[in-house]
Order: C-alpha cells, then sequence, then structure tokens
C-alpha cells in the first residue's frame, strides 16, 4: 500500500515538472506474479508450461494483471517467449520450455489474460537469448538463420500478431550483431515483415552493454543513437543512453529528429489507449483510493494452488505413490522445509528479499514438511534435510540414512533455490557447468537409494536435471517446476492421492549430466548414432511425457478434409477414454515428421495439443485443428521453396499411461504407413503477384493400414504491394493466376482485436 502511494506521488511529481503534463507509464517485472511485497507467487513459467492449458494460464495473466493495474501499474515485463536450447541456461525456469509451439500458445494466453486487464505485457528477449554459447547468460549466439526463423522467432511471430503491447531486445548477440543496435531485428523482421505497431522497450542498461559489453559503440550518446536509428523507442530502467546527450546529439545534427518524434509516436499512442492523457486522469488507482489494496486474495491463492497442481508431472511409479495413510515415512531432503525453495528468481523473496530472511516473504506459504503432516495425519514422519542445496557439507547425509533405513518408506525432495547472478542455483545468471543435481545432492540421492527402502524421489527445479539414471532404483519419481507459494499443499495432495497429476514435460529430462545438452527438437543427427558416437543422447523421460493415477485408451483417429489448401487447415481427431477407476486429466499431443525434406528437419516436432478431464469410463473426441503454414520449413537463403514432401500419420503413445500422441512420424512397428502429402511454398514471390501451385495428393492412413481420407494439397496467397504476406479472408479483386472467389486477403487491412491499439484501420476484403 505504502509503496502504491509513493508511486502516485511520484507520478504527481512527473506532470508538474513535464511541460507538457504527461505523466510516465510505470512497469513492473510479472514472470510469476506481480514482483511486489504480499503479491501472489505463482509457480514459474516452466511450471505453468508443464498444465499444457493455456486457458488456466490466461487466468493467471489476467489475475497478475488485475493485481499490477491495481498498483497503478501499466506494462508488465513478461512473458519470456525465448525457446529452452540448452539446460544449462539459468533463466530455464523464466520460459515456457523447448518448443516453439508450445511456448507460443502458453505465451500467448499468457498476454491475452494480462492486457485484458489493462496492463501492457512485454516480450522478452527478442531475439536469441536462450540460445547462447554454452548456456552462459549473456553469451554470444551462434545459431544459423534457419534456426533463428523456425525455432527461434515463431513464438514472437505469433504473439504480435495477437496484438501484444511491448517487445524487449535481447542482451545476446548473434552472428556479431547486438539486438539492442539490430535494425535488422528491430525494424526489419518486427515492424516491416510482422507489422508490429507497439513500443520497442531496451532490456536493463542494454544501450550502456553497447559501449563496453559488445563494444559497437563509442560512448552512451553513440549508443543511443545506434539504438534509437535500429528501432528503439524506450530505454529501461534509466536515460544514460536516451538522456542529455541524445538531446544534445539532436540539437547538433548528429540524430534525425525524425527518429525521435517515430519513438514518441509511440509511445504517445499507448498512453493514450490507456487513459494517461484523459483530463480526469487520476494517479492514485482506484484500489488505492478505496484504501483496500490486497495482492494475495483467496482466489488468486487458489488459482496458484490450481496451477502448481495441474504442471506436477509424475515421471514414473512402481507401486510408491500414492503414499500410505499410516506407517512410518522419512521426509528427506533440502526442499523438503524450506518455502523460497518453491519460489522463481522474480519472485519478490529471491528477487529482492535474498538476503533479508528478516522480511520474511511477504505471503502465507507452507512448505511441503508441513503440507504433508496436515495432508497424512496417520503417519509418523521423521525429517532429515540430508544436506544444504549448494553448499558442500555432507555431515547430515548419515542421519539421513538412518532415518530412511529405519522407515517403511521415504520421500527425498531435492532440487533448487532461485537467486539472481549466482547467489541462488537456479534463475537469472545462474548457469551451470552441467546437469547434476547442485551440491552434494547426488550423494545424498545415492546413499539413501542405496539403504534399500523404497525411495519417492520429488525433484524440485527450476531445470531439467540428468536424475533419470536414478529412475530405476526409485518407488515412484515426480518433477515440479519451482510451484510457488501454494506449491507445498499442491504436491502434498498429489503425493498423498487427494488430487490426481496431470503435468506433462515442457522439456526432456537427461539420462547424461555432462555433454549432452539438447532438446527434443532436433535433426536426425541429434538422435542415438551408436556406429558412430559412443555417448547416448536418448532422454529418460522425453518431452510431453506425464503419467496419471489413472489410465486411458485411445483410437479412432480420423482426417476431415479431402482437399487442404496449404494456405488452409485440416483437422486431426481422436476418441480419448478414462479406462481406470479414477477422474484424470489427458493431454492429446500432435507431433508431425518430414521422412524425406530438401533440409534437415527435426524427428518430430509439436503441432497442436488440448487436455481433456474424464471421469471413470468417460470418452470424448478430441479435435486438433493445423494450418500448414506450420508444415513448412525455410531452406537455404531463409526462403520456403515450393516441393512436393512426404510426410507420416499415425497414433501412438508415449509410455503405459503417459501421453497420447497423435503423431505425423514413424513410431516402432508403424513404418510402413503412408501419410499425406503436403506442397509447401515460396514465401516471397514478386509483389503484386499470386502464386499457385499444382495439385497434390496421397494416402492417410490409420492404424491396420485402412484409407481413411484423400488429403489434396492446393495454394493461393497474395502479396501485397506494400510486401506483406496475405491472409485467408474474402478476396474479390483479381490477380494473376487466381481463380475468382478464393479465399484470400491484404494484411494491410485488418480487424483489429487489439484492445489498447490506438487507432484500428478497419476491415476489408479489397486487396491494395
Amino acid at each position: 500500500m505504502e509503496h502504491a502511494r509513493l508511486l502516485a506521488d511520484r507520478q504527481r511529481q512527473i506532470v508538474a515538472r513535464s511541460r507538457f503534463g504527461i505523466p510516465a507509464m510505470a512497469h513492473d517485472e510479472c514472470l510469476t506474479g506481480f514482483t511486489a511485497y504480499g503479491a501472489t507467487i505463482y509457480p514459474t513459467s516452466l511450471g505453468m508450461a508443464a498444465t499444457f492449458d493455456p486457458a488456466l494460464i490466461r487466468r493467471i495473466g489476467a489475475a497478475i494483471g488485475a493485481d499490477m493495474a491495481a498498483g497503478g501499474v501499466h506494462q508488465g515485463l513478461a512473458p519470456v517467449v525465448d525457446v529452452i536450447r540448452d539446460y544449462r541456461w539459468g533463466r530455464c525456469e523464466e520460459t515456457y520450455g523447448e518448443d516453439p509451439h508450445l511456448v507460443g500458445e502458453m505465451g500467448e494466453a499468457y498476454v491475452l489474460g494480462l492486457q485484458s486487464a489493462g496492463v501492457y505485457a512485454t516480450l522478452k528477449h527478442f531475439a536469441g537469448h536462450s540460445a547462447s554459447m554454452g548456456g552462459r547468460n549473456h553469451a554470444p549466439v551462434g545459431i544459423g538463420r534457419r534456426e533463428l526463423y523456425d525455432v527461434i522467432l515463431p513464438p514472437f511471430e505469433r504473439i504480435v500478431a495477437a496484438g501484444v503491447g511491448s517487445v524487449m531486445n535481447s542482451y545476446a548477440e548473434i552472428d556479431g550483431e547486438a539486438p539492442a543496435a539490430s535494425r535488422r531485428l528491430l525494424t526489419g523482421v518486427l515492424r516491416e515483415e510482422w507489422g508490429f505497431e507497439g513500443t520497442v522497450v531496451s532490456g536493463y542498461w542494454s544501450l550502456p552493454f553497447l559501449v563496453n559489453a559488445h563494444r559497437v559503440a563509442a560512448d552512451l550518446t553513440d549508443a543511443g543513437a545506434l539504438a534509437l536509428r535500429a528501432g528503439m523507442d524506450v530505454e529501461l530502467p534509466d536515460q544514460r543512453g536516451f538522456g542529455a546527450a541524445l538531446v544534445e546529439a539532436v540539437g547538433r545534427g548528429a540524430v534525425d529528429e525524425a527518429d525521435v518524434d517515430r519513438a514518441v509516436r509511440r509511445v504517445l499512442r499507448q498512453k493514450v489507449a490507456l487513459g494517461l492523457l484523459d483530463a480526469d486522469w487520476d494517479p492514485v488507482p482506484p484500489a488505492l483510493r478505496a484504501g483496500e489494496l490486497d495482492l494475495d486474495k483467496p482466489e488468486n491463492r487458489e488459482l496458484a494452488r490450481e496451477v502448481a497442481r495441474s504442471g506436477a508431472v509424475l515421471l514414473s511409479n512402481d507401486g510408491g505413490l500414492p503414499l500410505p495413510a499410516a506407517g512410518r515415512i522419512a521426509l528427506i531432503g533440502p526442499c523438503a522445509d524450506d518455502v523460497r525453495t518453491m519460489f522463481g528468481c522474480y519472485s519478490f523473496p529471491n528477487h529482492v528479499l535474498s538476503d533479508r530472511d528478516d522480511l520474511g516473504n511477504g505471503v502465507e506459504a507452507v512448505s511441503l514438511r508441513s503440507a504433508l503432516a496436515v495432508e497424512l495425519p496417520g503417519v509418523e514422519w521423521e525429517f532429515a534435510p540430508g544436506c544444504p542445496i549448494r553448499d558442500e557439507d555432507r555431515s547430515g547425509i548419515p542421519g539421513a540414512v538412518a532415518a530412511a533405513s529405519g522407515a517403511d518408506l521415504a520421500v527425498l525432495v531435492v532440487g533448487d533455490k532461485a537467486g539472481m547472478f549466482g547467489i541462488g542455483t537456479s534463475g537469472e545468471g545462474c548457469d551451470v557447468e552441467d546437469l547434476r543435481l547442485p551440491g552434494v545432492q547426488e550423494e545424498l540421492v545415492a546413499a539413501v537409494l542405496a539403504t534399500g527402502t523404497p525411495v519417492v524421489l520429488v525433484v524440485n527445479s527450476g531445470r531439467p536435471y540428468a536424475v533419470g539414471r536414478f529412475a530405476p532404483d526409485t518407488a515412484a519419481m515426480v518433477q515440479v517446476f519451482l510451484p510457488g507459494e501454494e506449491g507445498g499443499r499442491a504436491v502434498a495432495e498429489l503425493l498423498a492421492g487427494a488430487a490426481n497429476f496431470s503435468g506433462k514435460l515442457p522439456v526432456q529430462i537427461p539420462n547424461s549430466p555432462a555433454g549432452q545438452p539438447y532438446t527434443h527438437l532436433h535433426p536426425p543427427l541429434g538422435d542415438r548414432q551408436s556406429w558412430l558416437s559412443n555417448l547416448d543422447p536418448t532422454p529418460a523421460f522425453p518431452f510431453g511425457h506425464g503419467l496419471s493415477y489413472t489410465t486411458f485408451e485411445i483410437d479412432g483417429l480420423a482426417v476431415d478434409n479431402e482437399l487442404v489448401p496449404t494456405d488452409g487447415e485440416f483437422t486431426v481427431s481422436v476418441r480419448v477414454r478414462n479406462t481406470g477407476s479414477r477422474p484424470g486429466a489427458e493431454t492429446v499431443q500432435l507431433y508431425f515428421t518430414d521422412p524425406v525434406a530438401q533440409v534437415t528437419r527435426p524427428v518430430r516436432a509439436l503441432l497442436g495439443f488440448a487436455k481433456v478431464l474424464l471421469e471413470p469410463g468417460e470418452e470424448t473426441t478430441v479435435r486438433l485443428g493445423v494450418h500448414t503454414d506450420q508444415l513448412s520449413a525455410r531452406v537455404l537463403g531463409v526462403r520456403r521453396v515450393a516441393r512436393q514432401v512426404r510426410r507420416r500419420l499415425d497414433v501412438g503413445q508415449l509410455g503405459p499411461g503417459g501421453a497420447v500422441v497423435v503423431a505425423l512420424v514413424d513410431r516402432e512397428g508403424l513404418a510402413d504407413r503412408s501419410g499425406l502429402t503436403v506442397l509447401e511454398r515460396r514465401h516471397d514471390p514478386p509483389v503484386g503477384q499470386l502464386r499457385r501451385l499444382r495439385v497434390e495428393h496421397t494416402r492417410a492412413l490409420v492404424p491396420g493400414g485402412r484409407v481413411r481420407r484423400r488429403i489434396e494439397v492446393r495454394r493461393a496467397r497474395l502479396i501485397c504491394r506494400r510486401g506483406r504476406r496475405g491472409g485467408y479472408g474474402e478476396c474479390h479483386a483479381d490477380a494473376g493466376g487466381r481463380r475468382r472467389g478464393e479465399s484470400l486477403s491484404c494484411p494491410c487491412f485488418h480487424e483489429c482485436g487489439n484492445p489498447f491499439a490506438a487507432r484500428c484501420p478497419g476491415n476489408t476484403k479489397a486487396a491494395e
């Protein structure tokens, strides 16, 4: 409350000192909730991604946005839509995983939720931040343009199209170019190719980094000029490059005043849309005027618990779960009784109060130890921490071994404590050399497993650690990704069987701790090549994996359309039935592969997914729509070339009780099946021309080899004179080679779905 009043006072000062009386746009962090003392702490983005439930994440975004708006904040510096490329990177916890489709789905849901509350979202980090060499924060990025365009950029492009208000640059460099000074990225890609109309804001101190880190600017004035010309609109958190020196440079003609005007217009449009220039604008937000600013409401806490439950992943279960309601259980591990191990690095306690334990957490949070005692009061619990999270102190391991030896079962809770720049074991600037558990936790795990007591291993971490090699010796394994203030209660409910697991892995769980950082989105050479290398990169648990206390049966694969234009969609459907004795949720996942491609393609890539909740014996049909853009790829020169490709359509499962996969991919025993033929296209025909391609078709088969549908693929797309790519509305103007009445539109004229747009050009069906 006091800080909200202080912000309102600062706004009054800014208005009074401004020549035009214009207030500022206040911003704050919001990755795991509003980063304010006393605000709800939700699971990390990686934990949110494990829900595979965009509707749930949209609710989180709306709740966070409402809290920020209540405190007088206009812009949230989230979400992070970087696609994980190396698990050693400390910021894995801030992302939505390692697949661009999953990242795009979750990121878009969060943005739509946040902006529905009147707070601008900020996409970061544009672009390539997660692909830094060696998984080291701020290191150079060595990827090629195809990886940039096919893996890194798609989530950004998708969410820009959804109407996000702001974009933040990446700190890394790509092929020697600093994104903060890259006109190619900030203007060429973002605005000219994608049509972005919001603001570009700098990552904190990105402009000084142009001088002292990238060494592409001589001084701060030079850095400000470079960034401004590239397309930067706002410098955060202060004005070192966009300050007095830049004003002087404009005065002497060293910087074009038109570049300043352009950035000012973009910022003013957003302030107009937010009502900051209205005559009756009040710097004191309504909640503060009413004297009520509750940032950790009961409904927020319940939402946080729902997400924590939905994002917990049951990796394996050999009878260890649910936990018994009686008997002796040893609870062991450094994460079992420390609530801050459940918070992400951008939570207020770990972001601001890492060295101030005396101030508490600002919210009521219950450790797993306390929650289990409440959930299972008939159990005789014995607790032993075993070891610290990262200090190499082994003195507690003998006590942990004794506790496990005298128990009927042991629950071992290991993992991370997030922090910033080396203070924690996960988070910004907390990168690792390999994927072993921090400190001596692996020695603790080995010692407890050696007792012979059944062990339920719970890993609470911000990145996937190489714990797969422990799986054969455990009674069960659970993965949670820093589940927030309600994480203790949520995990206790799941372990006790009061709630059911439904989470799926947004990242793989490796077997090997060193030398094999990789993700599921890899080409064929990324698979095991036993005749070429002695190293086996096969994960212990694959992307999308996750078990349940119930079982599911999937059948009835079907494809809806016989004719599918390449600028159109087809729908794949399957029937899902709960064959177990408990209610449960299953996530249907659709993948594809390209068996014979012009360029190397991923062995398997995600096309879509849907989560369904079913009672015992209940069944439903799941339908997943796919746009043919999702099957395309760039070739040399970053162009899509018109050619015929063969794709395979199969259905299978990732494992017993695991996630259902409707996959355009060969699986064991299904290698002889045909697929559907899609015709890819060139992205950039001459401006003003329409390119049509010939019709191709082949069989689409279902298990058993029966012909289900014939898929025919056609293409017609318009490129307008402004170079923008066409969409799918009606177009009544003739274009060369197009049949009258085909579905086309020019994206320069569109129906504006962005609630923050200062102006909307309206909608037209005529091409320019």
